[in-house]
């Protein structure tokens, strides 16, 4: 098949990979230009080198929407489109394409987690597994018949690093399988049950302020969430901000108002979680390790000396 792939970052590296892997002609790679953002900072390896380096056309868009684009699309003749951490919407005059359409690789099990970020959602909302999922694409983002898709669980102890590492190893085994399945005339979607959709917004650095009024239980996985090279989640105290870089849920149970830095635990502080917390039910989050605005990593113990005082929020 005569394939063209639109993708971004260690996804579409993968991707570009598995397809030079499979022997199918790659006739063109669009690809986005890179970026300042802090999530497109990491696991970015660089799709237009790879793609340089085995002569493939590249071109550089933030959006599919010219007339260029469109042009070389048609003059290339594609059986397949083939989209990977695409990261604007791709037009029906474009995913129509290809003989086959398009087929797009989500990391998320759809159609649960469409949309950006599906691993440090998951992950922050506790879910038992995650994995990837490929999909024909139709014209709602994430929401066309899925061809293959496949499951890793989710321990107990998982950052999103573990799962990034765990998940992007999927991405070449099912795009080998996807363009099997496509190639021989059998696709085998199967629609998704649009009544389990949730759709997710890209991240930025206000999603990792601490809450301290939710439940311990989900700052934990928060922490595990945002661990680097992720921006870490983080707080404030006495003004500066404050990264923190791993946590777990008290022993104990602590009364009091969300934020209080109460008491030590184990080896680390207790911090009052939960907006029931003045009922004194609740489990609090025993912050262990901090990382200081200057780069200092050090252990909780040693950050929070004397314990009175609140971690806040960003005013």
């Amino acid at each position: 098949m005569r394939v063209a792939m639109f993708g971004y970052q260690t996804w579409g590296h993968r991707t570009l990979q598995a397809l030079l892997d499979s022997g199918h002609e790659v006739a063109l790679v669009v690809t986005h230009p890179p970026s300042d953002h802090a999530y497109e900072r990491i696991w970015n390896d660089s799709v237009a080198e790879l793609a340089e380096a085995h002569g493939i056309p590249v071109l550089l868009r933030d959006r599919p929407d010219d007339a260029e684009l469109l042009s070389r699309l048609k003059e290339a003749e594609l059986d397949l489109i083939v989209a990977n951490n695409w990261r604007t919407w791709i037009p029906p005059e474009i995913f129509d394409l290809p003989r086959y359409g398009t087929l797009n690789v989500h990391d998320s099990l759809l159609p649960a987690y469409a949309g950006f970020s599906p691993l440090i959602w998951a992950l922050i909302n506790g879910e038992k597994e995650v994995g990837v999922t490929a999909h024909l694409m139709n014209e709602e983002l994430d929401a066309g018949d899925i061809v293959v898709q496949r499951a890793v669980p989710v321990g107990p102890e998982d950052t999103a690093t573990d799962l990034f590492h765990r998940t992007v190893d999927l991405i070449g085994p099912i795009v080998a399988d996807a363009l099997d399945l496509v190639g021989s005339c059998r696709p085998g979607g199967v629609p998704q049950d649009r009544s389990k959709a949730s759709f997710f917004h890209k991240r930025s650095i206000e999603d990792s302020d601490i809450d301290w009024t939710w439940p311990a239980e989900d700052l934990a996985r928060l922490v595990r969430a945002q661990s680097d090279p992720y921006p870490n989640a983080f707080t404030h105290y006495r003004g500066e901000r404050v990264r923190v870089l791993k946590a777990s849920v008290s022993q104990g149970i602590y009364g009091g108002t969300p934020g209080r830095v109460f008491i030590r635990e184990g080896d680390g502080v207790v911090i009052v979680a939960g907006a029931e917390a003045r009922r004194g039910r609740s489990h609090g989050l025993v912050i262990e390790r901090v990382r200081t605005e200057d780069g200092t990593e050090l252990p909780a113990t040693a950050f929070f000396r004397t314990m009175g005082g609140y971690l806040t929020r960003a005013s």
